[in-house]
């Protein structure tokens, strides 16, 4: 995609994943002129590999938390100003295990739950069709989750960017040196005032020193997409395994004892990073994963042993899965922290979200850049 060429331009962003999008978005927004340059053609990793499921719920309170607030009210923006459709709102999470129950009551309790409903078995199986009322104990819902399909969100706000807000796109194209007011790239010189890097993860093409002094590894999953299974989701839907990945659910006490019974029965669940997430597309299939494993340089290959996992966790809550049509793996930075940010340059800023939430803080991380670089 190619808007109309200009001399120079205000802001230069290095990456076209959400986070790149997020910022341009921030930027375009003020009236700012801005260029998006990315070595492929189009959106291709972490941002259209994922559920498009937008957590506010269970993100770490404070800096992720406002983030992810924010984001959320930037995503219903762009659902009317760009026409991309949001397919599910909320979120349910059955629980499966008193562990799990007793960590939602007290998530529910604190300064986040407030909007949250505790539901009881029954209630659980009346909100979602297809459970297995066997499996389930009580549950959680939050109504502040969105759902978007990735794949058709990126492009879609891709082209609203360059449509709407004259964002020029130039893809095929390789920065290969950052130097402002200009930028080298393989295809000549772009002008710009600043410049913001967002690399997913790519940590060798640019600042590869600064990157790894902040530790960042990469994080491989794998996820499925299973037929159509004659049922709809209400909401996008989480179990017991998935309280022990966001913050806001694991940081809390009674997550020692989760994680304890876990680890009895779900062991190699747990050592495989496998939570359960499952979506719904528009076209009734469902989008189900996913696993985490770590390191800088991983394969390239899906691990049946690992899918089985997943789809054990879906069995165990619907009582069968439908069928694979289709598998994936996609790979995030990861670090520590969820979110890095650096200062090359006094005109420049990194900005990698190392914690596989892009979809869910990157609009309002965006913001906060682009009012760090231009001011209020």
């Amino acid at each position: 995609m190619v808007g109309a060429v200009k001399d120079s331009f205000d802001l230069a962003v290095v990456g076209s994943g959400i986070i790149g999008l997020a910022h341009a978005l921030a930027a375009a927004r003020r009236g700012l002129r801005v260029v998006v340059v990315d070595r492929d053609q189009k959106a291709n990793g972490a941002s259209i590999r994922n559920f498009g499921l937008v957590v506010v719920t269970g993100q770490e309170p404070g800096l992720s938390r406002r983030l992810a607030e924010r984001s959320r009210e930037i995503w219903l923006e762009l659902a009317n100003e760009a026409g991309i459709e949001i397919l599910h709102r909320g979120k349910l999470i059955a629980a499966q295990r008193p562990e799990a129950l007793a960590l939602l009551e007290t998530f529910k309790s604190g300064e986040h739950g407030g909007a949250c409903k505790l539901l009881t078995a029954r209630e659980v199986l009346a909100q979602q069709a297809g459970l297995d009322q066997s499996a389930i104990i009580g549950g959680l819902h939050s109504p502040f989750e969105l759902r978007v399909e990735s794949r058709e969100a990126l492009p879609r706000l891709a082209s609203f960017l360059a449509e709407k807000h004259g964002v020029v796109f130039r893809t095929g194209v390789s920065v290969t040196e950052i130097a402002p007011p200009f930028v080298e790239t393989s295809a000549g010189r772009i002008d710009a005032e600043k410049v913001v890097v967002c690399p997913g993860d790519d940590f060798s093409s640019l600042y590869p020193g600064l990157i790894g002094k902040h530790g960042v590894q990469r994080c491989k999953l794998q996820m499925l997409r299973l037929a159509d299974p004659g049922f709809r989701l209400s909401s996008a839907l989480m179990s017991d395994l998935s309280l022990l990945r966001y913050g806001g659910f694991a940081a809390l006490p009674e997550a020692g004892a989760l994680r304890a019974k876990l680890s009895e029965e779900r062991g190699a669940a747990l050592a495989n990073g496998v939570h359960l997430i499952v979506v719904q597309s528009a076209d009734g299939s469902l989008v189900v994963g996913d696993s985490h494993h770590y390191g800088l340089t991983l394969d390239p290959f899906g691990s049946e042993a690992v899918d089985q996992l997943i789809l054990g966790e879906f069995k165990t809550l619907f009582g069968k899965a439908p069928n694979v049509l289709a598998r994936w793996t996609g790979y995030y930075a990861s670090a520590k922290n969820a979110v890095l940010r650096d200062t090359p340059h006094e005109d420049v800023r990194l900005v990698i979200v190392t914690s596989g939430t892009g979809a869910s803080t990157g609009f309002g991380l965006g913001e906060a850049t682009i009012v760090e670089l231009f001011g209020q």
